[in-house]
């Protein structure tokens, strides 16, 4: 029986495993969701997620350049979004490897900047996404990206990419 893959870090569903999470925290009340308490939990993953992003030229083979770029020193993409305005093009990576992906870029001389994520788990219902966002502009912390990561059940991972991500993560603990 073929299992698919979990999105998540750690596969969960194994027998012994479970959803690790650090901290969790009701964010809203919930005579202000009728569908009950919005919950977001913060990802503590143990290590350092990076976000990338890469400004691009509007032309053929650019994100092909990138992509080999990447490709060349093993890297695998666990998230990738991007936007074309006009002639401006960003796309934003979040890496298996951050160091690896950092010197990817530099070696084939690809500007780029970077940020730290955080990762949040959430319920899969209506208000999530508000609760979460209203937390943090209660915090005056503006959003940068934000990535689906990875669908399981009724649970919703997101890569949130902020300006200040400390606070980020203590208006989410």
């Amino acid at each position: 029986m073929h299992q698919a893959s979990s999105p998540f870090p750690i596969d969960w569903r194994r027998p012994g495993h479970s959803l690790q999470l650090a901290r969790s925290t009701t964010i809203g009340r919930t005579d202000q969701s009728p569908r009950g308490t919005c919950v977001a939990r913060l990802r503590v993953n143990g290590g350092d997620v990076r976000d990338f992003a890469i400004e691009l030229t509007d032309r053929p083979g650019e994100l092909g350049r990138v992509a080999t770029a990447l490709s060349r020193y093993g890297v695998n993409l666990k998230a990738v979004t991007g936007l074309a305005l006009e002639h401006h093009v960003l796309v934003r990576i979040i890496a298996d490897d951050a160091d690896a992906a950092r010197s990817a870029l530099e070696g084939a001389g690809i500007r780029f900047s970077e940020g730290e994520v955080v990762q949040v788990l959430l319920e899969n219902r209506a208000g999530e996404l508000a609760a979460v966002t209203a937390k943090l502009a209660e915090a005056k912390v503006n959003l940068r990206a934000i990535y689906v990561t990875g669908v399981v059940d009724n649970l919703v991972e997101l890569a949130i990419v902020t300006d200040d991500s400390k606070k980020a993560k203590r208006m989410l603990e």
